[in-house]
């Protein structure tokens, strides 16, 4: 089941005021406008299992995250469970009030929970203020239409002020506030959020939805004792826009990766498999079953395959955004993110002892420096190693490790039997010397031949139509299945981020600007490697040395 779940290295659901949180809500609330409005609220173990998560604390009680993002399918009621979040932060005892030794009990009107021995206890926030944020300049947005319904009509309107729930702003008895918010409203520079609910923020695409979001963010640092934090509800966006839901996701994949030293995130994503065949109606109930987990009992599924599927006046690309929750291509992408995900095979080892061929890209300072394999035989690829600039502050003026790369070259040529190897010049040429003095014997292929032959310098520069024509037969490869991979994130995230440029010998691929922080480098040596294979087993000297192995038993290296 495809899923992406950002846990911080100490969440334990054991130390967390979700299971008062989940109580609370089934007890209180109410579904919201809609098939089952006024219905009593039974989450399933999904969504109880968010709240758990996003409400885990720390050793010392504190909110373990500011920050939570949950993406799911269209249709999957985030909203509501925004909704639900909301009516807890203004209402329910959201914030840590010690340890329970056992025994003791919470009650709030006829609601009554007993704590276990070590379970957090939970107090009110004093003045909660709870902001809601809608792209529509003329809707409060489904987030506060749903907490507006249940403060009007539900079990949590029993004893609220004549007027106190408003359609522009909801007064909590004993002081806070519930607002809905627009990028047009004013005031929102104030600093007394608590908890502030972003919803559907794939559409935050406009540059004043994304100051909206930046500004009122910040305002999640300002009340230390309050513990402040910012919930997204969000679908699939559309790579390429600059969403903030984007943007997140770049964040939780810069984290999962290690590429920054930030913990206070939860991300949990959930998408359909990559493999699905569009014209098999059981493939894709079974996918939708999937990505919507259990809400999948209440949804027509059948009636979403032939209306998004199988309508011809429906783009089969946007319903997979939509409904399979799945990252489509930009409109320049060279690769999908399903294409791509269908050729991962993590099961595949390669021995250590079969021959390799290598494929470098080096960089001094922004951008990437990488070193993937392929395997002669099989063609399988191999993410070796990645050099990538730190986000945040920790990126500031920070250059590769040049020893450390020089290294891990070394390495990966003692402990396998290395027999072809190319490397960029540009800002590795003594490195690339080096290592051509140093390898080059053992090497089948010469990168350059000529009279500037040289065992592994691969000047990028002035092979444009060989590289342009890998390109091509890449991608041609992984269309057809015909490649397979180890499913590293970080090559899956450089081949993503490549986008298709026509030359005169073709389709290669570039960054999507030349300023642009996302970078290529793994998908270049990807492409690369692929390329110096079918030029080693096109050559000579290879077939000769195959026939060597044969006649002696040994590997396909010198003897």
């Amino acid at each position: 089941m495809p899923r992406e779940l950002l846990h911080a290295p100490d969440h334990d659901r054991e130390r967390s005021l979700g299971q008062l949180g989940w109580a609370w809500v089934e007890h209180f609330c109410v579904h919201g406008p809609g098939d089952v409005q006024g219905d009593p609220v039974e989450l399933d173990g999904e969504f109880g299992g968010f709240i758990v998560d996003a409400y885990a604390l720390r050793p010392d009680g504190r909110k373990l995250y500011d920050s939570a993002v949950i993406s799911r399918g269209k249709g999957r009621a985030k909203s509501e469970l925004a909704g639900f979040i909301g009516l807890f932060e203004a209402f329910g005892p959201c914030r840590f009030a010690g340890w329970a030794r056992g025994g003791e009990v919470y009650e709030w009107r006829d609601f009554r929970y007993e704590f276990e021995p070590g379970e957090p206890l939970g107090q009110l926030v004093t003045y909660p203020f709870i902001r809601c944020l809608a792209t529509e300049e003329d809707q409060s947005g489904n987030t506060y239409d749903n907490i507006h319904f249940n403060l009007t009509q539900g079990p949590l309107a029993e004893g609220l002020p004549s007027g106190a729930a408003g359609l522009t702003r909801t007064y909590i008895p004993g002081g806070g506030e519930i607002v809905p918010s627009t990028a047009s409203s004013s005031a929102k520079d104030g600093g007394k959020e608590t908890c502030t609910i972003f919803d559907e923020t794939h559409l935050y695409v406009t540059p004043e939805l994304r100051r909206m979001y930046k500004t009122v963010d910040r305002n999640c640092r300002k009340r230390k004792d309050a513990q402040p934090w910012a919930l997204q509800t969000t679908t699939m966006y559309q790579p390429g826009d600059e969403s903030v839901a984007e943007k997140s996701h770049e964040r939780a994949k810069a984290i999962m990766e290690g590429r920054t030293r930030e913990t206070r995130l939860l991300f949990d994503h959930r998408e359909a498999p990559a493999e699905v065949d569009l014209a098999d109606r059981e493939q894709l109930v079974a996918a939708l079953r999937e990505v919507y987990g259990p809400f999948a009992d209440v949804l027509d599924l059948d009636g979403i395959v032939e209306n998004e599927f199988w309508n011809v006046e429906k783009d089969v690309e946007e319903s997979r955004r939509y409904f399979f929750n799945q990252p489509t291509a930009a409109r320049d992408s060279w690769m999908t993110k399903p294409g791509w995900a269908a050729c991962a095979r993590a099961d595949i080892v390669i021995p250590d002892s079969d021959p390799l061929v290598l494929f470098f890209d080096g960089s001094k300072s922004d951008d990437s420096t990488a070193l993937v394999g392929c395997d002669v035989e099989t063609g399988h690829v191999m993410t070796l190693a990645a050099w990538e600039k730190p986000a945040g502050p920790a990126g500031k003026d920070w250059q590769v490790d040049r020893a450390d790369v020089d290294r891990v070259v070394r390495e990966v040529f003692a402990s396998r039997d290395v027999v072809a190897f190319f490397g960029d010049t540009k800002e590795f040429e003594s490195y690339i010397d080096t290592w051509g003095l140093d390898f080059g014997d053992q090497l089948v292929i010469q990168a350059t031949t000529g009279k500037n032959a040289h065992p592994v310098a691969f000047d990028m520069r002035g092979r444009v139509r060989e590289f342009t024509e890998a390109c091509g037969r890449a991608l041609i490869d992984i269309t057809e299945g015909d490649l397979t991979h180890d499913g590293d994130s970080r090559l899956q995230r450089h081949v993503l981020n490549a986008r298709r440029r026509p030359n005169k010998y073709g389709v290669s691929i570039v960054k999507e600007s030349r300023e642009s922080p996302k970078k290529i480098d793994l998908a270049v040596c990807m492409i690369g490697a692929r390329m110096v294979r079918r030029q080693l087993l096109a050559s000579p000297d290879w077939t000769k040395r195959k026939k060597k192995r044969q006649r002696t038993g040994r590997v396909y290296g010198f003897a």
